[in-house]
């Protein structure tokens, strides 16, 4: 009897949300957290990435890439292809000009995930950037109280896959061009707490894509997410949307041991300082992750304790406007600390202080 009325619980709130014009994922799952993960630093447009920079839960083989026309490149994760779109990708340019990479697709080929990826230069023009990117795909529910996974791929009119640990419905709002509103329902905290990535999906125009505002409640995460065109003005698009809190952007947990992420959420401290409240800034092994500047727009960010090869930095812009950010050079592994040298955020070509949020994770 209980089961039915949580059954029938569920499809109320589900109707509810359609009939307030939210659009609403499966929230289905049923296997463990993650099912499917890879990640790598691209750093060549043919063949075999560099391998101390690349993971994945394969058991053989290595991430290839091959060209597509100028700034687009397909990357081949071995072994891990989910069937009917299904997962979710991140990219983040490596550059030291105002650039940006986004998603074009993604999908199984064979027993491999290909992800398409796209690179600009502000304006518009393709761009020869490096980049670090990651793929996952996650199901089944996870009963922790301090922990919660959730992900979004929104394609452009409807939820096209998404996951949530708590096995809620999450659901997206269209608010305005270029504008959307998240529910994580489940995924709640009475305090801020966990970091958020998000990454441009769109195969046919340059795009852009932010997190613009941020709301908790034990109920759910609220996120609002802001998209735009190769300058400055609101687009409609495609995106994909990522909340972590004490798990890896990959959606796994020991292993990992070695992740950490923070949220910059006052980029004109000179620092170096230790962002709050501390459930934002998130060390595994314990240790505090710190911030400092490194001139106007640029952000050296330390992760003690977490540093190990393989490895991968993940970077997405906060605030309102058309801001962008990206990371300026392949960040560092030193003994048991990770260096982020640097966040470089951009308001067109120009360097300016924007908060931003960066996750970091380990293999091991």
């Amino acid at each position: 009897m209980r089961l039915l009325r949580n059954v029938f619980t569920r499809l109320l709130l589900l109707f509810a949300m359609v009939a307030a014009g939210a659009v609403a994922g499966s929230g289905t799952a049923n296997a463990a957290v993650p099912d499917a993960w890879g990640f790598a630093y691209v750093d060549t447009s043919s063949g075999v990435p560099n391998l101390s920079y690349q993971a994945g839960s394969w058991t053989s083989g290595a991430v290839s890439v091959t060209p597509g026309v100028p700034g687009e490149y397909f990357v081949r994760f071995p072994q891990i292809g989910i069937p009917q779109g299904g997962g979710i990708a991140h990219v983040t340019a490596i550059s030291q000009s105002a650039e940006w990479c986004q998603i074009e697709k993604w999908g199984q080929v064979g027993t491999d995930e290909m992800v398409a990826v796209r690179c600009y230069r502000y304006g518009g023009g393709p761009a020869k950037a490096l980049f670090s990117i990651v793929f996952a795909s996650s199901s089944g529910a996870l009963f922790s109280a301090a922990q919660a996974f959730g992900y979004v791929f929104w394609n452009g009119s409807s939820i096209g896959s998404d996951y949530n640990s708590s096995l809620g419905v999450n659901s997206v709002f269209h608010n305005a061009t270029g504008d959307w509103t998240v529910w994580l329902p489940g995924l709640g905290s009475s305090v801020q707490a966990g970091n958020i990535q998000v990454t441009a999906v769109d195969s046919g125009q340059p795009a852009r894509c932010k997190v613009g505002a941020w709301s908790w409640a034990t109920s759910g995460q609220k996120i609002q997410v802001l998209c735009h065109d190769a300058t400055v003005n609101p687009l409609d698009t495609g995106w994909t949307l990522t909340y972590q809190r004490e798990r890896a952007i990959t959606g796994a947990f020991a292993p990992p041991k070695l992740f950490a992420y923070t949220f910059d959420n006052t980029p004109a401290n000179p620092g170096p300082y230790a962002p709050v409240p501390p459930a934002i800034n998130f060390n595994y092994p314990g240790a505090v992750n710190t911030i400092q500047s490194a001139g106007t727009g640029l952000r050296l960010v330390t992760f003690p304790k977490v540093g190990a090869l393989p490895n991968d930095v993940q970077v997405t812009a906060y605030g309102p406007g058309p801001g962008f950010c990206n990371l300026l050079t392949l960040w560092t592994t030193s003994g048991s600390t990770a260096v982020v040298r640097d966040v470089a955020c951009y308001n067109a070509t120009t360097r300016v202080n924007q908060a931003s949020f960066v996750t970091y994770t380990s293999v091991y």
